[in-house]
């Protein structure tokens, strides 16, 4: 097959969760480890750090592999969704894995598919377990896909246990408390492994503790060793932020520069440090420096994009990937802080979500360029219109995201902000990122 007829094979014969939603989940580990077996364990051969969370496990898990990188070490790194093409999922140093190898890695494992019927997620995991082992990576940082506990990337034995933000998010497969979405992110850390938890949030830190107990995991709660500040506030179009770090109380960090300019991200930092503090612990090498040019730099060294990217100027374009509760109000408040003139909203989203929970959120004041993701889980604009307009947004339904965009930047004057997302799938269609 060629690398399009493999991937149309993997998508038809492999339902996926991020285009179909609950049917292509598969709770369990038991097809992976099936698959594992059959490959020889290579999962076994890995130094790994987990990243699970709500929010923040993606930025928090390029940023690792970033600083890695920029320590010298040899880096796998594994994230989902992909925003383009697939291969963006699987990572050796930034280089996206050779579509080749995709192709070759199928047709040699097909009978093993049929037998194990695997949910494609699942595929992915094996697929990224097995190309690591074979490129012989020193270090592989793998995100976990949905939840933890279930996820079929929690057949690792890692270093280190990270777990970012517990939002509300995926309700109908995790729970519909926090706490109950906490013990499932909280699936993840292991006998004696020490857990990293970025943000002390009081209605979970217990589920935490807990488990950490009864698993005798050493556990640290990032923020409370490491305070994030801005050291000066940035312009509205700069990409970057300039931070200090205090660790305990005492500087650490000075004119830090983190290449990721979502404010959100001064949450995740104090877990990439703690983990970065765990490694060196366990005998990785990582200077100051490394630290800093990972930090700097994560998009020279990861290809990371999405997470309020900025696309444009005048007028200012961004775009990011937030698509539940808690997202939506760090944009919503990132948004608030911006000057403009009008606010131009190109927004969808997708029909899992609590949808009305999350448009109650935005600003009324705003345009909205409602569209729609070429994906079988995208709200179809019309029903999204009507929801927008029960909680008093006011725009028009547009249907593809290129149409919405490109109306929304000819509305706009050079003094207005255009905001484009919504949904992971809705930034994934932006033709210029």
């Amino acid at each position: 097959m060629t690398y399009q007829q493999t991937l149309d094979f993997l998508y038809r014969q492999l339902p996926m969760f991020q285009r179909v939603g609950e049917a292509g989940y598969k709770p369990g580990l038991e097809r992976t480890e099936a698959l594992a077996a059959a490959m020889g364990n290579p999962e076994r051969r890995l130094r790994c750090v987990h990243v699970a969370g709500t929010n923040g496990k993606g930025s928090s898990s390029n940023l690792m592999a970033a600083i890695l990188q920029a320590a010298g070490y040899k880096v796998g790194l594994y994230t989902s969704p992909h925003l383009k093409e697939f291969t963006e999922r699987i990572k050796v140093n930034g280089r996206d894995l050779d579509p080749d190898y995709l192709v070759q890695w199928v047709a040699k494992w097909h009978g093993l598919f049929d037998e194990v019927q695997p949910s494609f997620f699942e595929m992915c995991v094996a697929l990224c377990f097995d190309y690591f082992a074979e490129q012989q990576v020193d270090v592989a940082v793998v995100e976990v896909g949905l939840g933890g506990r279930l996820d079929s990337t929690n057949i690792i034995r890692p270093l280190v246990s990270l777990i970012t933000n517990i939002s509300l998010d995926h309700q109908n497969l995790l729970g519909d408390t926090l706490p109950l979405i906490a013990a499932e992110k909280a699936g993840i850390i292991k006998p004696g492994v020490p857990a990293i938890i970025s943000q002390t949030q009081p209605e979970v830190a217990d589920v935490f503790r807990q488990k950490a107990a009864a698993e005798g995991a050493p556990l640290h709660f990032a923020d409370e060793r490491f305070q994030v500040e801005l050291a000066q506030q940035p312009a509205p179009d700069e990409p970057t932020q300039l931070l200090r770090v205090l660790q305990d109380g005492e500087m650490y960090l000075d004119n830090l520069e983190l290449s990721l300019a979502g404010d959100y991200q001064r949450l995740n930092l104090p877990g990439v440090l703690a983990t970065v503090e765990e490694l060196r612990r366990q005998g990785f090498g990582i200077s100051e420096e490394a630290l800093r040019n990972g930090l700097r730099d994560v998009h020279r060294f990861t290809g990371f994009k999405g997470r309020w990217t900025i696309l444009g100027r005048q007028p200012l374009v961004v775009c990011d990937t937030g698509h539940n509760e808690a997202g939506i109000r760090f944009i919503t408040e990132q948004l608030a802080r911006l000057p403009y003139r009008q606010l131009h909203m190109v927004l969808g989203v997708v029909n899992d979500k609590d949808v009305s929970k999350m448009l109650s959120l935005l600003p009324r004041e705003a345009t909205y360029y409602f569209c729609q993701a070429t994906i079988p889980r995208a709200l179809p604009t019309k029903e999204l219109l009507e929801k927008a307009a029960a909680v008093g947004l006011q725009g028009q339904a547009y249907g593809p995201v290129p149409v919405a965009v490109a109306a929304a930047r000819a509305a706009a004057a050079p003094d207005d902000v255009v905001f484009i997302g919504g949904s992971t799938f809705v930034v994934a269609e932006i033709e210029e990122l």
